[in-house]
């Protein structure tokens, strides 16, 4: 029972960031920008920190397969639940892009990720935004942040994201958000960049951290750190 109310959450939560997120796309696109570029990260941006505040107490908010593979490959989440996890946030996904066919028809790409430049181009970017990403979850997880602090902190991120390398990769940054645009519209083209390179990026992010001197106890109240008289 209480994994399948953590699937629920994670279902959720992946449903409310695309179905945001991409609806914004939709609505810019139906309606002549009138959503504008900004609009479209800060909608991604918010629909993260929202779905973190509203769930992350529930499931550990992930929303991302990306997240969950990493967590998982370096040991700081159960390997038995991690497969039902990426279920939930692809059929979330999935939901909320079935949803917007519903409600936008004639809407080719419902918001789906395709690179504006050449592949190599889009991979290193898809790679590099994804690795800041998650070096920024783990920085939160590591410090213990508070969840405003961490919500907040996560959707700048994203949003900010979003906004520069947007309208040249898509700044996906999450497998199931590209999976299910492509699958519901029907395009497929490049879809396995949006896959690789955000999983290759976390993974990598993760590496990294692995070599970050962590803070000791003894550290922190050792003499000599600021305010100390």
């Amino acid at each position: 029972m209480m994994l399948l109310k953590k699937l629920l959450a994670e279902f959720a939560g992946t449903f409310l960031i695309v179905f945001i997120g991409t609806g914004a796309v939709a609505v810019d696109q139906t309606f002549d920008g009138i959503v504008t570029h900004l609009g479209i990260s800060a909608a991604f941006g918010i629909a993260v920190t929202g779905s973190i505040l509203l769930l992350a107490a529930i499931s550990g908010a992930h929303f991302n397969p990306a997240v969950t593979i990493t967590l998982t490959a370096f040991k700081q989440f159960p390997l038995q639940p991690a497969f039902f996890y990426i279920l939930a946030q692809l059929a979330g996904a999935v939901a909320a892009s079935g949803l917007l066919r519903l409600l936008f028809p004639e809407n080719e790409l419902l918001g789906a990720t395709l690179p504006a430049g050449s592949v190599t181009e889009s991979f290193i970017y898809e790679f590099v935004l994804t690795l800041l990403l998650m070096a920024m979850i783990l920085t939160v997880i590591r410090n213990k942040k508070s969840l405003w602090i961490s919500a907040t902190l996560i959707g700048l991120v994203v949003g900010f994201e979003a906004y520069f390398a947007g309208p040249v990769c898509g700044a996906s940054m999450n497998p199931a958000r590209s999976f299910s645009p492509a699958l519901v519209s029907g395009h497929w083209e490049h879809l396995w960049l949006y896959l690789v390179a955000p999983v290759a990026g976390a993974l990598f992010a993760a590496l990294i951290e692995r070599f970050i001197p962590q803070k000791t106890a003894a550290a922190e109240k050792a003499p000599g750190k600021q305010g100390d008289a």
